[in-house]
């Protein structure tokens, strides 16, 4: 009796000792979040803008990844390309200069140093022609022609007025000057917006209208001739 006693209660105890411990899910996944949680195992992490380059640089490869497999050839048809792009805008601006600015009151003829006599604008383009700094003559050269039709009266003084209007104003007072007087106009923008580079000749030429211009006789209107008269 006893000995089958103690084997039935021998059996009751290894299968007791056979059944696992069942750990709720929710509560395991819970408690192993937070010792993840614990700064010591986020010692070496990236910072935020570490994560943001990462990211970013990770979008162009994909990019790049995206066009290479759509050009022909694949990456090396994807470098022909970019090439042909480079090349192409290289021949555009070497054939259009730099872009010219669109705010008209960056492409204004005067800067705003202050207004200056013609006489100032003529040595400052003498003193620049004789470093050979032709670029700059010619600048300072237009002005002085626009600055002495001011003081003549033939040009109202505007602030903002571009090289291209004085020009088309002075030429209506002065139609036989009016071809040369665009020209020096074309010539301005071009050292001043276009990326030009002036040459001994465009100065010279710049420098005779200068001279001409300032003994040259108005057109009188209609209404001045019969004032006169």
């Amino acid at each position: 009796m006893s000995g089958a006693g103690g084997i039935t209660t021998a059996r009751r105890d290894t299968a007791a000792g056979d059944i696992p411990v069942d750990t709720p899910r929710l509560p395991a996944r819970e408690a192993a979040e937070s010792e993840l949680s614990k700064p010591m195992y986020h010692e070496n992490d990236p910072n935020f803008l570490q994560r943001a380059l990462n990211r970013f640089w990770d979008w162009v490869a994909g990019v790049f990844d995206a066009a290479a497999g759509a050009a022909p050839g694949g990456p090396a048809g994807l470098l022909v390309l970019v090439v042909l792009v480079i090349g192409l805008a290289a021949a555009l601006w070497w054939r259009l200069g730099t872009p010219q600015r669109s705010s008209r009151s960056k492409e204004a003829l005067f800067d705003s140093d202050g207004p200056r006599s013609a006489a100032q604008h003529r040595a400052a383009a003498e003193a620049h022609a004789t470093a050979l700094r032709w670029s700059e003559a010619v600048q300072e050269r237009m002005r002085a022609v626009v600055r002495s039709l001011e003081e003549r009266a033939l040009l109202d003084p505007r602030p903002g007025r571009t090289a291209d209007e004085a020009a088309a104003e002075a030429g209506r007072a002065l139609p036989e000057h009016a071809v040369r007087l665009r020209a020096a106009a074309r010539s301005f923008d071009d050292v001043t917006y276009g990326g030009r580079t002036a040459d001994q000749p465009a100065y010279l030429s710049l420098r005779a209208l200068d001279l001409e211009l300032d003994e040259a006789k108005p057109l009188l209107t209609g209404t001045s001739r019969g004032a006169a008269g």
